[in-house]
């Protein structure tokens, strides 16, 4: 069982600045058609990608309901803290933001939402008293209702099953990235069953959006004047595997993506390196309008350490996929994640996971300790004493990764200093004449930014730019004409 009671907050020990009333659950009590009208709400979002997709899906069901999207908590009536589940540390984070804001805010209604409260819900049910309502993510749809039962007199959970997968709600107004930027989300779930990842007890199995639905909400979105479409799933490459016949439908998808008029591009976030389409990087050598961007989680590169996560790989394997890679696409930028400390970890298998990412001369890497989740399959591997012991070590062989990539990123990145790049422009630096942007083989949030010295520039644009340097992780760069600007 969880033990909540490692991540309450201080607040616990004082008054309780929410309502102390039972929680009703959705069913419990008739619908109630209270006028929210008007109410302003608010979201702190946290988690991945696809939690913020979710965020953005839940805004626009109440604004249809009458509701006003306000940018700073200080302003709204109800503030969804849209949590995350996946890891402890994240955990942590969730309840720590709700309590932050439930103390803060002590006149507003304050609703958890997102994966936590999908995961844990009854314990939370009993536990955070403080929250007026909890709400799951697996029927976005409901998120008006339990906001107008909240409003009725209750403290109200709703932890909904999925709809059919043709009547999800998925429709946008206000995005949560920086402007011209937008997450689209094909699937939901996932079916690998990876025997570390909780992705299952949140998410569920595997749930492919359907073919018309994805386009048609590509279409809003580039009608919008969206420029980059950042494609997410658990496993893009997994797409229609869940439709029948075990097939994916991934390329015929993308290809059809990028066959749509207008001014953007796309790019792809996380493709399993087991299920990789051995078809992608040609298709992406031809399409000019797909981004030559490939982020694979290898996790690790020691069959020991693989074999009990599930995956099928090694490190040969793995480098023989990036050089495949880089055959057909020359220009490709490559991004991987890595685990360390899972079981069958020992120094012998860093030494390997070491000697693989300097063979591998990956671009951006990103790197973590395992979490030892329960209700996962490996959660058994070891006692909570021998986690606490090897993520000791874990700690440590993570810090030697980083300073193994650190140096190679930055050799990776000199390649573009000289070169002239897209930079999308996100935001302006204040009082000066510099803006933050991200050329194409800069993902949003994850990898390093373009710095652009020059004036006139708008954020959501995209400017023609000479790179001049690399500083640390990051590019600096000077627009190279107006006509270059869109």
């Amino acid at each position: 069982m969880v033990a909540f009671s490692l991540y309450r907050h201080p607040l616990d020990s004082r008054r309780h600045v929410g309502p102390d009333l039972p929680l009703h659950p959705l069913g419990c009590v008739e619908e109630t058609m209270v006028d929210i009208g008007g109410k302003r709400i608010y979201v702190e979002n946290l988690g991945c990608a696809k939690n913020q997709v979710d965020a953005e899906i839940m805004v626009n069901e109440l604004v249809e309901a009458g509701c006003i999207a306000v940018e700073n908590a200080d302003d709204a009536d109800v503030i969804l803290v849209n949590t995350c589940g996946f890891i402890e540390s994240a955990r942590a984070e969730s309840v720590e933001t709700f309590f932050g804001l439930r103390e803060q805010y002590p006149d507003a209604k304050v609703i958890m939402t997102g994966c936590l409260s999908q995961r844990y819900g009854k314990e939370l049910e009993k536990e955070l008293t403080e929250a007026d309502g909890i709400f799951g993510n697996r029927n976005l749809s409901h998120i008006t209702t339990l906001v107008r039962r909240i409003y009725a007199g209750e403290r109200a959970i709703d932890l909904p099953a999925y709809p059919l997968i043709t009547e999800e709600s998925d429709k946008r107004g206000k995005l949560f990235n920086f402007p011209g930027s937008a997450y689209l989300k094909i699937s939901e779930g996932c079916n690998h069953r990876c025997r570390y990842c909780a992705i299952p007890v949140i998410r569920g199995n595997l749930r492919s959006r359907p073919f018309d639905a994805i386009i048609e909400d590509a279409k809003r979105l580039i009608g919008s004047g969206i420029k980059e479409l950042n494609l997410i799933a658990q496993d893009l490459a997994a797409y229609g595997t869940d439709q029948g016949d075990n097939t994916s439908k991934f390329l015929e998808l993308l290809q059809a993506l990028a066959a749509l008029e207008g001014d953007f591009r796309l790019r792809m976030l996380y493709i399993h390196p087991d299920a990789f389409p051995s078809e992608l990087p040609a298709l992406v050598a031809a399409t000019p309008k797909i981004i030559p961007y490939f982020d694979i989680p290898f996790q690790h590169a020691h069959p020991d350490v693989l074999r009990p996560m599930g995956r099928l790989g090694d490190r040969k394997t793995y480098l023989d996929l990036i050089a495949s890679i880089r055959s057909a696409v020359p220009s490709a930028t490559l991004r991987s994640t890595f685990m360390l400390g899972f079981t069958g970890e020992a120094p012998e298998t860093v030494a390997e996971l070491h000697r693989f990412v300097e063979e591998a001369q990956l671009d951006w890497v990103g790197s973590f300790v395992y979490s030892r989740e329960e209700d996962t399959p490996a959660f058994k591997d070891r006692t909570a004493a021998e986690h606490k012991t090897i993520s000791k070590k874990a700690v440590r062989w993570q810090k030697e990764l980083e300073a193994i990539q650190e140096p190679i990123t930055a050799r990776r990145l000199q390649r573009f200093v000289g070169t002239v790049q897209d930079v999308l422009i996100e935001e302006l630096v204040e009082g000066e004449d510099l803006a933050i942007g991200r050329t194409p083989h800069q993902a949003p949030e994850v990898d390093g930014l373009t710095v652009v010295m020059g004036r006139n520039l708008v954020p959501g644009e995209i400017v023609r730019c000479g790179i001049s340097r690399v500083n640390g992780i990051d590019l600096e760069a000077i627009p190279v004409g107006s006509e270059g600007s869109r």
